[in-house]
């Protein structure tokens, strides 16, 4: 597919607010009912007409394997042809791959009809531009001005104008030869479970992992549209883990519907976050040399004690607020090569533009032939502090910033805790509720905490 294209400025950094239609990752909600045809054919039209003005006139589309990506597909599709622009379909793929295939190809940009770890039920719509990055929020803004306007300006090309649609099935075939170019890709002798989580996943891992080599079980492979993330895949890694035990596997992999997340298990049955491969990776980067200025990149979601023992290796943590575009975008800013947040999606920039399930198992893979050891012996070990998390249900997700009594507690928690823990609040960017994180060294506490600060938001809200 070529090389990848150059990256601007303008492309790296978002610069303006967005949020009335786009979310913390596109627009996402339930199918047919908050996530319309309607409004997919109108996110099809402004998108594409926004994003061909960069002088490329053709888009990509992938899809997960939820029964309504057919239905978004063909409006966004619709909506895309409508202005001009000719839409490359690419059929059932993982998110990254989608970005991979759209940073190497003569197109606009790339679209992506997903609800990632979400319910069948659901579905979303999230795009890329021509170089592979999430769409900077000042763009977002411009589309969602042009969909909420009701004003539709936009041409309407006539005869042989109108966009053209066809199916590019072979970008699958493309990303697959990608990855087995990196490096370390002799599996023979291991032997993998991979959970699928009947999603994306299923069309790449089971045959990637076979032809390099190792022998796979593979688990939740066979979507049927309604069972994607259902009991299974990464929110569920007990699934892989159970699995692994059972068959004396060497390493377990667990992928969500879009593939972007991936949770491994070791050889022992022990878990690895987003954290845990991130600290292990760090290090094996920094014995070769290549983990450029000795520093990484997470969230305010990843454990303090992973930034202490990074530390103690010579590595610096610097974190960014949820989600993998804005980890990225601080990668970028600080030419900065690994990044990740907890939840399992992991950005080796060297690899892709945005989370990789499948480069990031591949490059744990890598480490386990590399030294010849057990993911058991190699992870990187570090104390977690007891972290709680909740989740509040609200009417107004702002009103907490401008309240007294939550600023007040705050304050008072955030000395309690001082150097030895943190306190993060936040309004999901997907549904009526505030997140709530407090984390230190006494779990009786920080649970005391929490629960405290959450009180007090219900009963401003």
């Amino acid at each position: 597919m070529g090389s990848p294209k150059p990256t601007t400025n303008s492309q790296q950094l978002a610069t303006a607010p967005a949020g009335r239609i786009f979310g913390t990752d596109g627009v996402r909600g339930e199918a047919n009912v908050h996530l319309t045809p309607e409004l997919a054919f109108k996110l099809g039209r402004y998108g594409a007409y926004h994003l061909a003005a960069d002088g490329f006139t053709a888009v990509m589309i992938g899809k997960d394997t939820r029964l309504s990506g057919d239905m978004l597909e063909a409006a966004v599709a619709a909506g895309a042809a409508s202005v001009g622009v000719d839409v490359h379909l690419l059929g059932v793929l993982p998110t990254p791959a989608v970005a991979w295939l759209v940073s190497r190809a003569p197109v606009a940009a790339g679209i992506v009809i997903s609800a990632s770890h979400n319910p069948f039920e659901d579905n979303g719509i999230k795009f890329f531009s021509s170089q592979g990055l999430k769409l900077p929020m000042e763009l977002e803004a411009r589309i969602e001005d042009g969909i909420l306007s009701g004003a539709d300006d936009l041409p309407r090309p006539q005869g042989r104008d109108v966009g053209k649609i066809w199916q590019a099935t072979q970008g699958i075939e493309d990303y697959t030869a990608y990855l087995k170019t990196i490096p370390g890709g002799d599996l023979r002798g291991l032997k993998v479970v991979i959970d699928c989580a009947n999603g994306a996943a299923s069309a790449i891992m089971p045959d990637l992992l076979t032809d390099l080599g190792a022998e796979v079980v593979a688990l939740h492979c066979e979507p049927d549209g309604l069972n994607i993330n259902e009991g299974c895949g990464s929110l569920h890694p007990q699934v892989v883990r159970q699995a692994l035990l059972e068959s004396g596997a060497d390493l377990g992999l667990a992928f969500d519907g879009d593939a972007d997340r991936l949770i491994a298990v070791d050889d022992k049955g022990d878990l690895l976050d987003g954290d845990d491969m991130v600290g292990m990776l760090a290090l094996q980067l920094k014995a070769e040399g290549k983990l450029c200025g000795d520093a990484v990149v997470v969230t305010v979601m990843s454990n303090l004690g992973l930034e202490r023992a990074l530390e103690r290796h010579a590595i610096s943590v610097v974190r960014t607020d949820v989600g993998d575009r804005n980890v990225l975008e601080e990668m970028l800013r600080r030419d900065i090569v690994l990044g990740g947040e907890q939840s399992g999606h992991m950005i080796i920039n060297c690899y892709n533009t945005t989370g990789d399930g499948a480069a990031a198992a591949l490059a744990i893979l890598r480490s386990l032939r590399l030294h010849g050891k057990p993911l058991s012996a190699l992870k990187f070990g570090f104390e977690r502090y007891p972290q709680v998390l909740l989740s509040i249900t609200v009417e107004d997700k702002d009103a907490w910033q401008g309240d007294a009594g939550v600023q007040a507690a705050m304050t008072r928690v955030q000395e309690e805790l001082g150097q030895d823990g943190r306190l993060y609040i936040r309004p999901s960017g997907t549904e009526n509720k505030i997140r709530v994180m407090v984390e230190g060294p006494d779990k009786a506490r920080v649970e005391s905490m929490a629960e405290e600060l959450a009180d007090i938001i219900k009963n401003c809200s």
